[in-house]
């Protein structure tokens, strides 16, 4: 490890937070000779915060950059596994998390010390204006900008780190008390205005971090705007009395004044991290670290983290030796990644804790299981390695006797059955000749009817032949389409214990396109048809121009709906459901984008979704009452102008109202425009929001891959039904085989597999074994995340 970069002698740290003091003192570690300077503009021992939590998984971390380091922090930590919620007068209490606590002035002792042990110049009280001059000052070769949240070098070169801030909803203050706990603690208390909640933690031997947050419109509707620090501080002492046993909550920012203490956490996240600037007649890079960079909500902590890996990173790469430049754009590919990713979990925990009333109607039973696995980190096979009888006692909870994988509990919906919640999503397969299904129709959706799930859907299928997307798409509007599908709902029915559901939906401007393996969405080389939208708008320049539905169009369309309605329900389906979403002609009604209208048919939402709901209702009352509908929607263009998910909201609420049973949660796909933030589960959010604002049941869809990620998704409330696609296209019994690797009995079995069944059993176990050997303890918080 000493074959460090030959041009860099003299490094400059700006900033004396964790990042800066913590890359100072690896680098010197690491390279005796190099000449490091930290410059930090307040005291030495100076801090304002209180205690910061890491997790067992990044303590080792630590202790693989610099064990001496880490020694000196462990010996300080104050150690806990339980989460304790307090909810309604209940609580719930779950271990196995593994989490420790310091003080954050301790934590920057310990650091400072280090540094000074090993010759790092550590330079207080002065206050880096100018990066530039102070560069000049200690003729740097590297500049690391480490000085913190409100960073003046990353404002300053703003135009090429191109931050992006975004401030929160919520207001949190940072108090400390006296009062100890022995476990990771949330509570939750309303007032008349609404929720509060609490987060609090030890983090010695007779102090706690104690943070009092709620959303910005019940603080200002408490006057906590207008009050004064010892005000504020009564106030919430009042609230939580229950929880402090008579102690006190602490400022150490008394300096403030009036509602100052009181912020809004600021989501940061810099398109480029480094930057050159004249020094002494070279460039020198300035590079950004810590929360100079990026920051991640502190409800799962993991700033300090961040900032931590951060200085391992760039230290480990400078020290594999190489180019400067070729350090650096490793370390910016890299832990942008890895920011990116922290960030993404952020947002789902800090969305939770904006939006605490849309679960309060749970009982604290699922209320605390969805608080654990907000930010989608922490799975539910997770949970069972940190506390199996807890787990356990919740899925017994759950299910209403015995303990049951949550996507394996039966739900009833009208007078229909599914004996889990796994459905097969709705695939083009564009197999169809003039809209009839073929055999490969029936081999393909027969499969997965014996392959475990509850529940098939068809692609969506168009009432009339120029609502097909393809030459190769679906219809149901002739006798030949009806008797094919019966052919396939009777395979369906006898064959296997699967539910088959019919997805009705009409192309509108992506119609007349080819088949999706020769060129997506882009019109047919010849033999184009005409095309319907709610305006005269194309799908993109290349497609056709559509017409604009006239109202007469608009009652013959319904009547075509409701035509292909009474054909499902006398082929045997069991279940229908409206596509009103992906751009097609029916999402061409809902979104701003691509509803131009000035008829009644346009304008505000409700407006847009008149004639959607029209089509609904049409089909509601021509479909058995006995059997369910849905509809298919898209939560968020992820376009500027368009939808949204609070917009969503809005459209599920309408269509509960005419009398769906269930929102099947997709987005995006209304136009070319769209840039979708992908991730796993990543529409969930969406379902969630609807499922639990609403009041309607929901379809999670969307980058769900395993069981854990469709139990976690059941159990916490997020949605009732997972659509698996892409899953089930490489493996049609993927239910079956989830259920396998979960050891459970409790996925029906068709009768033609059960001789295979327990062999497949035997040989999944086997294989866990094998796995489960060569896995350190430690990875039972592998996906842990940081409070």
């Amino acid at each position: 490890m000493n074959s460090f970069t030959p041009d860099l002698q003299r490094i400059l740290c700006i900033g004396g937070g964790p990042a800066g003091l913590y890359f100072a003192l690896l680098m010197k570690a690491r390279q005796p000779s190099l000449e490091v300077t930290v410059v930090e503009r307040n005291r030495p021992f100076d801090t304002f915060g209180w205690g910061v939590v890491l997790s067992d998984q990044t303590l080792a971390n630590l202790a693989a950059a610099d064990a001496e380091t880490a020694a000196l922090i462990g010996r300080e930590f104050h150690h806990w596994d339980d989460i304790q919620v307090f909810f309604k007068d209940r609580q719930v209490r779950s271990g196995g998390h593994g989490f420790c606590g310091i003080g954050r002035k301790r934590l920057l002792n310990i650091l400072q010390e280090r540094c000074l042990a090993l010759g790092v110049k550590l330079v207080f009280e002065t206050d880096a204006t100018d990066d530039q001059a102070i560069a000049a000052q200690y003729n740097a070769d590297l500049v690391i900008a480490s000085d913190g949240l409100n960073s003046r070098i990353r404002q300053r070169y703003a135009e090429v780190f191109q931050p992006d801030i975004d401030l929160r909803r919520c207001r949190f203050v940072w108090l400390g008390t006296h009062q100890t706990f022995d476990a990771f603690t949330f509570a939750f208390e309303k007032t008349e205005h609404g929720w509060f909640q609490a987060h609090a933690y030890q983090f010695d031997g007779k102090t706690s971090t104690f943070i009092v947050e709620t959303p910005e419109e019940i603080w200002q509707a408490h006057g906590l705007d207008k009050m004064e620090q010892p005000e504020a501080i009564a106030f919430c002492e009042k609230l939580f009395a229950r929880y402090l046993g008579g102690h006190s909550l602490i400022s150490n920012a008394t300096h403030l004044r009036g509602s100052a203490n009181w912020i809004r956490f600021p989501r940061v996240i810099c398109k480029h991290w480094t930057h050159r600037i004249e020094v002494n007649g070279r460039l020198v890079p300035v590079v950004l670290m810590g929360d100079a960079a990026h920051t991640a909500h502190f409800s799962i902590g993991s700033g300090t983290k961040l900032a931590l890996e951060d200085a391992i990173d760039l230290s480990d790469e400078f020290a594999r030796g190489g180019g400067i430049d070729h350090v650096l754009e490793g370390y910016e590919a890299r832990r942008s990644v890895e920011v990116l990713k922290i960030q993404n979990a952020a947002r789902n925990s800090t969305e939770w804790f904006e939006n605490v009333n849309r679960y309060t109607g749970m009982e604290i039973e699922q209320f605390a299981y969805s608080l654990l696995t907000r930010s989608q980190r922490i799975s539910h096979e997770n949970l069972r390695l940190r506390d199996t009888q807890w787990l356990t006692g919740f899925e017994k909870w759950l299910a209403g006797g015995k303990a049951t994988p949550p996507m394996l509990m039966p739900l009833t919906v009208r007078g229909l059955t599914l004996k889990n919640r796994i459905l097969v999503s709705p695939m083009a397969t564009y197999s169809a000749v003039d809209g009839v299904p073929k055999d490969f129709l029936l081999v393909h959706l027969g499969a997965r009817a014996l392959g475990g799930a509850a529940m098939v859907m068809v692609e969506m299928t168009s009432p009339t032949p120029e609502g097909r997307i393809t030459p190769g798409c679906t219809g149901l509007y002739n006798d030949a389409q009806s008797a094919a599908f019966k052919r396939i709902v009777d395979f369906v029915h006898t064959q296997s214990s699967a539910k088959i559901g019919m997805q009705l939906g009409h192309s509108g401007p992506k119609g007349s396109t080819q088949l999706g393996w020769e060129a997506t969405d882009e019109p047919l080389p010849q033999g184009n048809w005409p095309l319907l939208a709610a305006s005269a708008l194309p799908y993109g320049e290349q497609n056709q121009l559509p017409a604009a539905l006239t109202r007469a169009q608009m009652d013959e369309l319904r009547e075509q709906f409701v035509a292909s309605t009474r054909r499902a329900a006398e082929a045997g389906f069991d279940w229908l459901e409206l596509h009103c979403a992906h751009g097609y002609l029916l999402a061409s009604f809902i979104s701003p984008l691509t509803n131009l209208r000035t008829d009644e048919y346009g304008g505000d939402i409700e407006g847009r979704c008149r004639f959607p709901l029209e089509v609904f209702r049409a089909m509601r009352a021509a479909w058995p009452a006995e059997r369910p509908m849905s509809v298919r929607i898209s939560a968020h263009d992820w376009a500027p102008g368009g939808n949204t998910d609070a917009d969503a909201v809005v459209v599920a609420r309408l269509f509960k109202e005419a009398g769906a049973d269930f929102i099947d949660v997709s987005s995006g796909q209304t136009t070319r425009a769209a840039k979708p933030v992908y991730g796993r589960m990543y529409q969930t959010p969406f379902a969630d929001r609807i499922r639990n604002e609403v009041g309607i049941a929901t379809i999670a869809v969307g980058a769900i891959t395993d069981a854990d990620q469709a139990n976690s998704i059941i159990a916490a409330g997020r949605a009732d039904l997972c659509a698996i696609a892409r899953p089930h296209l490489a493996d049609p019994a993927w239910t079956l085989h989830e259920a396998a690797k979960l050891q459970t009995r409790d996925v029906d079995w068709p009768k033609q597999y059960l001789s295979g069944r327990d062999q497949m059993y035997r040989e999944i176990a086997k294989q866990q074994q094998l796995a489960a050997a060569t896995v350190a303890p430690a990875a039972a918080r592998s996906t842990e995340e940081e409070q």
